[in-house]
């Protein structure tokens, strides 16, 4: 009777049928479920006895011919108790009470934090005399271009970092937020600048040219107003 009753319930499957409690043990310890429908008086061990014994209890329905075991399994915080002869109606309505205990028992347990994701622009690599130099965004003051070749200035060492490549492809690795080009041989890291003055960027100990052009829109990044 329940295993045609449960495969009238659309969201239910059937996992294990077990003929006592001993089996339903062994079961339970192979193959977790989140749901059991389980008899009371059953050949060896009381259905309560078998459900308070497990150490992580799956939702349970009683399915049983006695009523006065009703004040116990409701102290094991079981979903319905059914009373046999079970019709499909009132079948019914227990599963979907188990499927509402079984979404805001989804809903309660806390999800592991994952680990912030390194973004794109986190690190990246460029080449230096036959060696890959791992490069850190938040490290750099500015870059500059020097034809096939740019400088990466970065506070982590005394001297740029020299790579052949081009401004352009080492911008396209930078987080826009933090970076700007000032010039069309420059790019700056907006965190790092200390002082304008003259068309002139201090980041550190260098100083860094500022276009006409771009003065505004630097202004602009630097949240300052004229």
């Amino acid at each position: 009777m329940l295993e045609e009753n449960i495969r009238q319930i659309p969201f239910l499957e059937l996992v294990r049928t077990c003929r006592n409690a001993f089996e339903a043990m062994e079961a339970l310890q192979e193959e977790p479920v989140d749901l059991v429908f389980l008899d009371i008086q059953m050949p060896g061990l009381l259905g309560t006895k078998l459900l308070a014994s497990l150490p992580k209890k799956p939702l349970a329905i009683f399915v049983t011919a006695y009523s006065h075991y009703a004040v116990e399994s409701y102290e094991l915080d079981v979903v319905d108790y059914l009373m046999k002869p079970v019709s499909l109606e009132r079948f019914t309505k227990a599963a979907y009470k188990a499927l509402d205990a079984y979404q805001q028992k989804q809903e309660s347990v806390p999800q592991p934090a994952e680990p912030p994701a390194e973004t794109e622009a986190s690190y990246f690599f460029v080449n230096v005399e036959y060696a890959l130099v791992r490069i850190a965004p938040r490290d750099i003051t500015h870059i500059e271009s020097m034809k096939d070749y740019v400088k990466i200035f970065l506070t982590t060492q005394d001297k740029p970092v020299l790579t052949r490549s081009t401004l352009k492809a080492i911008e396209e690795k930078l987080p826009p937020a933090s970076f700007m080009r000032v010039h069309k041989s420059y790019v700056v890291n907006l965190d790092k600048i200390g002082s304008i003055r003259n068309h002139q960027a201090n980041v550190g100990r260098y100083e860094v040219p500022v276009s006409e052009s771009n003065m505004e829109a630097l202004l602009k990044r630097l949240n300052y107003e004229r």
